[in-house]
């Protein structure tokens, strides 16, 4: 008896132990992505609850290419340096500029698509802004941790003509403030300023650029130049072939992708 339950065993455990490895073989490597979920319309939650956009489609394709899964994880943006060196996330892509002051905490990728900064006022105020000058005397607010806030406080004179410089953790506390006009000009990235007035249509733009225009890039840990390099080879490949071109087309009606 002992001679046959002994060769049994040995069979079941080769099985077992079989299973486990093709598992652990096909399973695919993950990595968490960093974003804020109120960033219309590149990461944002639908009325489903679902986080969608333009950056996380263009995320998804670069993650099938290279064959490892991307989990999406809300962030507090100004807490965005914190998350990524205490490798509670590895990425960040997200409309995320790339300015100097990032450059010494975050790993860029190339620039993907270009940037840049403008006014949303509510209509019917009568604020009469037509250049950086009128915004003296107004309450002007932004998100923080963003470059627009990076950009007002590199400008002593602009913010120190400001009635009172606001900001707030989301866009969408901010675009509430505007909205009950607890503030007169909200500056925003300008891909998310008229991604909002075509939902609000009590905002409107003002065609003015604050600052330099910038470029979005996708962020790593300074560290992970592997890492960097192997979703840069696969975003390259959904450039290359036409896929981030029909993404950008779906989000924009238009091609933005560089």
């Amino acid at each position: 008896m002992k001679k046959i339950i002994l060769p049994l065993l040995l069979i079941i455990s080769t099985i077992i132990g079989c299973g486990i490895s093709e598992d652990a073989e096909i399973k695919p490597r993950k990595y968490v992505v960093g974003l804020d979920d109120e960033f219309a319309p590149m990461g944002f939650r639908n009325e489903k609850g679902e986080i969608v956009g333009c950056d996380i489609d263009l995320a998804k394709e670069t993650a099938k290419r290279m064959g490892v899964e991307f989990e999406f994880r809300p962030i507090i943006w100004d807490k965005k340096e914190a998350e990524l060196n205490s490798g509670r996330i590895d990425i960040i892509w997200n409309g995320l500029d790339i300015t100097p002051e990032r450059q010494t905490y975050i790993l860029y990728s190339k620039p993907y698509m270009d940037n840049r900064l403008i006014l949303l006022v509510k209509k019917g105020r009568g604020l009469n802004i037509k250049s950086m000058q009128d915004l003296k005397g107004k309450v002007v607010a932004t998100q923080a941790g963003s470059n627009a806030e990076n950009c007002v406080e590199r400008n002593d004179a602009m913010r120190t003509s400001f009635t009172n410089f606001v900001t707030y953790p989301t866009f969408s506390k901010a675009f509430k403030a505007l909205s009950e006009e607890r503030i007169d000009v909200l500056i925003i990235d300008e891909i998310a300023g008229r991604y909002e007035i075509s939902k609000r249509d009590e905002l409107e733009l003002i065609d003015i650029t604050i600052g330099d225009v910038s470029k979005f890039g996708i962020g790593f840990r300074l560290g992970d130049v592997e890492l960097r390099d192997k979703v840069q080879e696969a975003f390259d490949e959904v450039i290359a072939d036409g896929t981030a071109k029909k993404i950008s087309e779906k989000w924009f009606q238009a091609d933005l992708i560089k």
